[in-house]
């Protein structure tokens, strides 16, 4: 005869919205009976972990951002929440890097910096910032913030801060803004930040224009432009202008490739050794206006203009 199956109490329906989150070899709490990795759970690491192309997007200064994030070696910029600052915290301020590659530091008179670029643990570079400020601003004053997994559906950069907020990078030449007294810091300390300056790049930011960034290296100096437009109609302008001869910054200068970074495409220029951040301004202002002409071209690219846009297409590498 078959066996009776034993008889099982009913158990009661829990929507997705209810389901806490276990550890990912325990039975899933919906009561399906799997675990709860393979139930739930893919469905919560996949929205941890999903890659997010232009994660500043909506920010202002997004550009900035990802030259912050990439490009510039000593950088600060005092960052505007939608909320008031909770009490005792006088200032939130983004910097490039921390001591230690820590994620965030509460100093001794509560302030917070916030450090940029660090490895994050999910796809999405703003969520895991935002869990990391938030974290910061409720730390005990004196201590660092380290990192972890964002929780799936926190809340991101653009959801914390004021978007009508200016965003002004500060380039420093070195690390002194790691603490508030550089000439008196401990000794340690001090062999730290000699080491950081030592392996800084010269860098500066151009007034005239978004976004770019001269640098100064050993044997030539570069221009850096994150630009916001649309990577393939950016590359459509640049190679018109390439195949024309209007590529350049000037004498001895070469557009050489572009970098394409959290979304966005970042031009390059080499520079000769001598020329400043304050040279390059007025040309980097002339191109812009070419540039935005370029831009504004709606016919079909020219056999020669295809072969420029070859040629820069070939020469381009993904940071991220």
């Amino acid at each position: 005869m078959a066996k009776k199956r034993p008889q099982t109490k009913a158990k009661p329906q829990i929507t997705d919205g209810e389901i806490p989150v276990v550890s990912a070899r325990e039975p899933c709490p919906c009561g399906s009976g799997r675990r709860y990795k393979a139930c739930h759970g893919r469905a919560a690491a996949h929205a941890v972990t999903e890659l997010v192309h232009r994660p500043f997007e909506g920010l202002p200064g997004e550009g900035d951002w990802v030259a912050l994030r990439e490009l510039v070696p000593a950088a600060t910029v005092e960052l505007t929440l939608k909320e008031a600052l909770p009490e005792g915290v006088p200032s939130v301020v983004l910097a490039t890097v921390l001591p230690m590659a820590w994620p965030a530091l509460r100093r001794d008179d509560g302030s917070v910096l916030i450090g940029l670029q660090n490895d994050t643990a999910s796809g999405d570079i703003s969520r895991d910032l935002a869990d990391t400020l938030q974290r910061a601003l409720v730390a005990e004053p004196g201590t660092p913030v380290q990192g972890r997994r964002a929780p799936a559906g926190g809340p991101r950069l653009q959801d914390l801060l004021d978007a009508q907020a200016p965003f002004e990078p500060v380039v420093h030449s070195g690390f002194e803004f790691w603490v508030p007294d550089a000439e008196n810091a401990a000794p340690d300390v001090t062999a730290s930040l000699e080491r950081a300056n030592a392996a800084a790049i010269p860098t500066a930011k151009l007034a005239g224009v978004d976004a770019a960034y001269w640098c100064e290296t050993p044997e030539k100096n570069h221009l850096r432009w994150v630009m916001p437009h649309p990577e393939e109609q950016l590359l459509d302008a640049l190679a018109r202008l390439h195949a024309a001869g209007r590529s350049s910054l000037g004498e001895g200068t070469r557009l050489v490739g572009s970098f394409r970074a959290h979304g966005l495409t970042v031009p390059v220029w080499d520079l000769p050794s001598g020329m400043s951040a304050e040279d390059v301004e007025k040309p980097a202002t002339e191109f812009a206006e070419r540039l935005a002409a370029a831009l504004a071209a709606t016919e079909p690219l020219t056999a020669d203009e295809r072969r420029a846009r070859g040629g820069l297409t070939n020469r381009q590498v993904t940071l991220s």
